[in-house]
């Protein structure tokens, strides 16, 4: 299926049906219950976490420069500090493994689908002298829940990817989170939900690798840990993330945005133990939907590699620094 979506969306194709027409019913009616339940407790607006990180590694060596696109899940919605979004946290991450500043811009917007990709890619590419050095993009839950035909979703991320890929920026896909963790949503609309969401994250594997970017699937925000202490990482709305959730989602991630920088050696050596394999892209990306945490790369077409990276304890995110006025002085910058 997921291959039939990505090639629906390569080729123009139309909408690929994931559900009977028999489940509509139930469908509807389960997804109207599950919405007077979530979002019961108030989610703030997401705190801006735009600035410079590790302003203690200065030095003659630029700043990176790192771009955040996306919906909710991307811009932090849940938390209340900047320094807990995903985007802090993986620009304190990035500026540690680096010893280099890291200048984070998140465009990302809660509530926004894949068609909202052209806007945000658009705000980041409007300045040549600022393009991204990497890109992460974390979007695909509301695409599931406003029922988005999935072949359209897939489209609008390969363009993205594409776009800042030709742009000259490495791009790293947070792919669709399981939707079946949700607390509030109960069978049959869990089991729909995840069967929809894992072939949405499968699709957009495919799509992302064949236009040279890198994925990680989120699924249910990286980790049995998720589905085993749902009150201590879902935020009080019930359905964003709490700190700690966007904490092991940052922590999933990282790796795979340092490895596509050239931070931390690379190695064509397969680990059996971890199950790591080159497969077809279509059963790498089906893989990796099942089992959060799991990074796909392209290979020699139509391969690609399946990897499990080591988790990294991420150091203590600090809060963003302004960044310096073009006309500051050399020595106040």
């Amino acid at each position: 299926m997921a291959r039939r979506i990505a090639a629906g969306a390569a080729y123009g194709g139309g909408s690929v049906g994931l559900i009977g027409a028999a489940a509509v019913g139930v469908f509807l009616a389960e997804v109207q219950l599950a919405k007077k339940q979530v979002g019961g407790g108030s989610a703030p607006v997401p705190p801006s976490a735009d600035g410079r990180y590790g302003v203690a590694f200065a030095g003659p060596s630029d700043p990176l420069r790192l771009g955040m696109l996306g919906d909710s899940t991307a811009a932090g919605q849940g938390v209340r500090r900047a320094g807990h979004t995903p985007g802090a946290l993986l620009a304190s991450g990035l500026a540690a493994v680096s010893e280099r500043p890291v200048d984070l811009r998140n465009v990302a917007l809660p509530g926004a689908r894949s068609d909202d990709l052209e806007r945000q890619v658009s705000l980041l590419l409007a300045d040549p002298a600022r393009t991204p050095d990497v890109c992460v993009i974390m979007i695909g839950a509301n695409d599931v829940t406003h029922r988005m035909p999935a072949t359209q979703s897939v489209r609008c991320l390969t363009t993205a990817v594409r776009r800042l890929r030709t742009a000259g920026a490495e791009v790293v896909v947070g792919t669709c989170p399981d939707l079946g963790t949700i607390e509030p949503v109960y069978q049959p609309l869990r089991w729909l939900a995840r069967r929809v969401s894992r072939q949405l994250a499968a699709a957009q594997t495919i799509g992302a690798v064949e236009q040279g970017g890198r994925t990680v699937s989120l699924g249910d925000l990286l980790g049995p840990e998720f589905a085993a202490n749902p009150r201590e990482l879902f935020g009080p709305d019930n359905y964003h993330p709490s700190a700690e959730g966007y904490a092991t989602a940052a922590m999933a991630v990282l790796p795979t945005l340092c490895a596509v920088l050239g931070l931390w050696p690379e190695t064509d050596r397969l680990d059996g133990t971890r199950r790591e394999d080159i497969l077809p892209v279509a059963k790498a990306a089906s893989q990796a939907a099942r089992e959060a945490g799991t990074e796909v790369t392209g290979a020699r077409a139509p391969w690609a590699r399946l990897k499990h990276r080591r988790r990294r304890r991420l150091p203590a995110s600090t809060e963003p620094h302004p960044y310096p006025h073009p006309d500051a002085a050399p020595d106040r910058a």
